[in-house]
């Protein structure tokens, strides 16, 4: 059987609360993920760290 290596994760925004959902591969990448995305609701990019 296959072990499941991504895991689904959601990204906030550290200036409003936009979230976005996304994947990443939990044996590459161990520490939290941190994006620089668009935020729909203040119409800029800002930082989106990974939420529990």
């Amino acid at each position: 059987m296959a072990s499941k290596k991504r895991e689904i994760i959601k990204l906030k925004s550290t200036e409003s609360p936009e979230t976005y959902w996304t994947t990443k591969n939990k044996k590459n990448v161990t520490q939290r993920l941190e994006l620089r995305k668009y935020d729909k609701r203040l119409r800029r990019h800002v930082i989106f760290k990974e939420a529990k």
